[in-house]
């Protein structure tokens, strides 16, 4: 190997360890590699910034505008929630919910799709009395099938059309993916409407409102005032009012008091760190005279768990509020909203609820003025768990929203114009006629993804002009030279899923197409089915929560430990690859 072929190696290499870490947002790691990629001399510095003019960016940022003013309609949700309550047994739910999840993820987005469908899934599981875990990695699992039926399902999808197109060929149209796709998704959707009993029965996570403070996983706080008539009184008769409350922890001045013991007083002044469910907590709120904490936050106690004030959500794997506690983000003066409790799935905290930092997946209880609560909660990156607040669209603007997302995969189809000018236009018009806010439009576009794409399109590319992806595709040429093509296609897809989960889909194709590229040509075959292999490959990561947003978002919610992911996981990869492989040959034949 060359100098700059060990360093493009490095670079890379490097990339993947920091996005393992995981101690900085893969968009900063991107950026970071590209700083990097132009100081060792990989990346030419008049081709740093390539990546920002790429279609790849123009065609994810204008399709996710699309996705969102398709889920703003809601008129997919509307449908299956009607449908959702006529079902009487998980035999029926469970295939409702994994089919209709994956064919939204077909057309939008698929965290969108799974977001939308997530309120339906918490209503039947309230309904029926069972965990939610029944049915949320299931549906998150058949996001991502989903995603692998048209060209805008999932970016892998559009990356292998531009590396397509790169080749000397044209990329790949909006239903070139369907043939394998839908197979493939039919199966699996097949074996996750059955395979959910694999999941261990004892996963639980908040089923409801009425259950978002749970004694195992909610913490809440509250002051104890010089008015309440639990002053000077023991923490057995805050119990005695409660019932089930629990006294986490008393601050009281600079003073920390864990687990005190019954006997243990009670003064003015103190903060109480507070468990139990959403009616004992009410009882000792009202009965105790207690002020829940939240700066600068009504303090009367008939409003302390108003349901009609408060939203249960989960803290989306893009949210500004990762990293952060609720103290650093002043969240009343900013949003006018107040955090008044936080679950985090096996985790019991002990310490204040300002000083907790957020993760992705945490499910939260905010309080705030239930007109402003459906814009606040996407502008935070909250997605909600109860009813949603969001009204459904005028009919005129649902009648647009439709028309104009046919009508652009109608061109797309028929091939009528390039794909990015198709999605630009229909975003344009989207806005343009107030389908959906220009406000909205803009917190739609995922600023932190397409970041990531424009700073790893040069990085990626590095490996191409030192000649690393040749040496690469020789060395595998060498080791598979002797299997036949299916095997050929099969070690491609199963490299691409396996190395997902370090990366993530989108910096798994940027690095594996053009390997896999030349592998098939080094073995005398047509590209095309080593594209799609990537492509699969790198949409299905069933194994591991923190490969795919989708996988993250439910791990909470869903009371999911790491390893239960592999126990519907690795069957639904074993069904993927042995249908995957027939397929893609039968559709894109080698030679």
């Amino acid at each position: 190997m060359t100098q700059p072929q060990i360093l493009s190696v490095l670079l890379v290499a490097g990339m993947m360890a920091a996005f393992l870490w995981g101690r900085l947002r893969y968009d900063i790691v991107a950026m970071l590699a590209l700083l990097a990629g132009v100081g060792l001399g990989v990346v030419p510095a008049a081709e740093a910034f390539k990546g920002f003019s790429d279609d790849i960016v123009i065609i994810v940022g204008s399709a996710l505008v699309l996705s969102a003013a398709v889920a703003r309609s809601r008129i997919i949700e509307r449908l299956f929630s009607k449908l959702g309550p006529r079902l009487s047994s998980t035999q029926l739910e469970v295939p409702l919910l994994v089919f209709a999840v994956a064919i939204m993820s077909a057309i939008i987005k698929n965290i969108g799709a799974l977001a939308m469908m997530l309120p339906i899934a918490y209503q039947l599981a309230r309904k029926d009395g069972k965990s939610p875990s029944v049915f949320l990695m299931p549906m998150a699992f058949a996001s991502l099938l989903g995603g692998i039926v048209t060209l805008v399902g999932t970016s892998p999808n559009v990356i292998v059309s531009r590396v397509r197109q790169e080749l000397g060929g044209e990329p790949f149209r909006m239903f070139d993916f369907a043939p394998v796709g839908i197979v493939v998704a039919l199966a699996g959707c097949a074996f996750l409407s059955l395979g959910y009993r694999l999941l261990p029965r004892n996963r639980r996570g908040a089923v409801s409102l009425e259950q978002a403070i749970d004694i195992k996983d909610y913490l809440t706080e509250a002051r104890l005032g010089e008015k309440s008539p639990l002053a000077g009184k023991t923490v057995a008769d805050l119990k005695a009012i409660g019932g089930g409350a629990e006294i986490v922890t008393i601050l009281r001045n600079e003073r920390r008091v864990q687990a005190p013991l019954p006997d243990a007083g009670l003064r003015a002044g103190d903060i109480l760190l507070l468990r139990g469910d959403a009616s004992v907590l009410e009882r000792v709120v009202a009965e105790g005279r207690l002020d829940l904490i939240g700066k600068d936050r009504p303090t009367e106690k008939q409003d302390a768990l108003d349901p009609d004030r408060i939203a249960e959500a989960i803290i989306g794997p893009d949210s500004a509020l990762i990293g952060q506690s609720a103290g650093d983000l002043a969240l009343h003066s900013r949003f006018g909203v107040n955090m008044i409790a936080i679950s985090r799935s096996g985790e019991r905290f002990t310490q204040r609820l300002r000083d907790i930092r957020l993760r992705a997946g945490d499910i939260v209880v905010i309080q705030g003025d239930e007109k402003l609560l459906p814009e606040k909660l996407p502008e935070m990156g909250l997605l909600p768990l109860a009813d949603r607040l969001v009204p459904l669209g005028s009919t005129r603007r649902v009648v647009l929203t439709m028309t104009i997302t046919l009508a652009a995969i109608v061109a797309l189809a028929a091939g009528l114009a390039p794909v990015p000018l198709v999605f630009f236009a229909a975003a344009v018009l989207l806005i343009a006629l107030r389908c959906l806010p220009l406000r909205e439009a803009y917190q739609s576009i995922d600023a932190p993804i397409l970041l990531m794409l424009a700073a790893l399109i040069p990085v990626s590319d590095s490996l191409r002009t030192t000649g690393t992806t040749d040496l690469f595709a020789s060395w595998l040429a060498m080791i598979g030279g002797g299997l036949p093509g299916w095997a050929a296609v099969a070690l491609m897809l199963v490299a691409a899923m396996a190395v997902t989960p370090f990366l993530n889909n989108a910096a798994t194709v940027l690095v594996m197409a053009p390997i896999g590229a030349g592998f098939a040509r080094n073995l005398g075959y047509d590209p095309d089915a080593f594209l799609m292999a990537v492509a699969i490959g790198a949409a299905c990561d069933f194994l591991t929560p923190i490969g795919h947003q989708c996988n993250t978002l439910v791990m909470g919610p869903g009371g999911y430990r790491f390893s239960d992911y592999a126990r519907l996981g690795a069957p639904l990869s074993l069904i993927v690859i042995l249908l995957a492989v027939p397929m893609i040959l039968l559709v894109w034949p080698l030679k």
